[in-house]
């Protein structure tokens, strides 16, 4: 749904140029959800902004759909949708005055109108603040309205550079619940954002970005899979062993004689209700699954360990994006 080629934009800050994008490529696919991640001038808006043919690129490509950017401007504005951080809205309209004034810039025959208004209020369960002046909405429900208006002319792809910012927790919540539902509705998004638990919760996909150049294109798993290899530490598992079984001793003497464990030890001695807890380190590449504890269970059973619980200590999103990016800004 989304083709970027080699794509390069630099400004000229009047002492040098630099560049927003240096040999930019990536490719989405529809009906996905693309978080696009990476610090404050990273260059994220810039890449929205020319896929929504707001500004153009000094050379490579861009398509939407098949359209492209450079030629295709009034082709592509019908079929996306694009939210930029900062909305401006018309605060002495009501709510459904500023919706209607959008499906008339996109050319919506006045009958349809009050139909796809009511449609979008409701999915954006706002259909109470129909009446409501913009400015007298809280900043959550004006960043649904900003989805809202982007979805009034029914677009294919979402562009939506941080809409969760500024947020409390449970408008945060309610926004990531909308944009899975748009997904649904077989749109493709790309989401730009800060906050990366977000991201990993609804996102198909990540990219990371970071001065203009792309740092990692791909599903989530890989990218913790490329984390966990490029650091050289190997899987990690905390197991508590329920105290009829073999002793946390001899469970330690079975992990540490085993080819696979790098390290075995005793976090938490044995006491009433329980028989002790391990920490157990991996190799790394242990496994065909790299967040399987299955070699740590395998093993504990065979030696007569009777467990209460296995948890692997995973590497997250923000371990993947410390780790692959180095912090610079432009």
């Amino acid at each position: 749904m989304i083709e970027i080629a080699e794509l390069h934009k630099s400004y000229n800050t009047g002492k040098a140029a630099f560049y927003a994008l240096d040999n930019l490529s990536l490719s989405i696919g529809p009906g996905e959800i693309f978080g696009f991640i990476g610090p404050n001038g990273a260059g994220k808006s810039t890449t929205m902004k020319i896929l929504s043919c707001l500004i153009r690129p000094d050379s490579g490509s861009a398509r939407v759909a098949g359209f492209d950017v450079m030629n295709d401007g009034d082709s592509i504005r019908r079929i996306i949708g694009y939210m930029p951080d900062f909305l401006g809205v018309y605060e002495d309209l009501t709510v459904a005055e500023y919706l209607h004034f959008f499906a008339a810039a996109f050319e919506i025959p006045r009958a349809r109108r009050s139909a796809l208004v009511d449609q979008v209020l409701e999915l954006t369960d706002l259909t109470a603040k129909k009446p409501a002046l913009v400015d007298s909405l809280s900043r959550g429900m004006q960043q649904r309205l900003g989805v809202a208006r982007v979805l009034i002319h029914e677009p294919k792809v979402l562009l939506l550079d941080e809409p969760a910012s500024g947020l409390d927790p449970r408008a945060r919540i309610e926004m990531r619940s909308l944009l899975q539902e748009l997904r649904k509705m077989g749109k493709t998004l790309m989401v730009s954002s800060h906050i990366l638990t977000e991201l990993a919760e609804m996102c198909t996909s990540i990219g990371i970005i970071e001065r203009g150049k792309l740092l990692y294109a791909g599903s989530i798993d890989d990218a913790l899979s490329r984390v966990r290899l490029q650091s050289g530490q190997g899987l990690r598992v905390s197991v508590v062993l329920e105290p009829h079984g073999c002793s946390s001793s001899h469970a330690l003497e079975i992990l540490r004689a085993d080819a696979r464990v790098t390290k075995a030890e005793l976090t938490l001695a044995p006491a009433p209700g329980h028989g002790g807890e391990l920490l157990v380190e991996l190799a790394p590449g242990t496994g065909t699954d790299p967040a399987s504890p299955h070699v740590v269970v395998e093993l504990l059973l065979a030696a007569g360990a009777r467990l209460r619980s296995v948890h692997p200590e995973l590497v997250d999103l923000e371990d993947a994006f410390l780790r692959l990016t180095t912090g610079a800004v432009q």
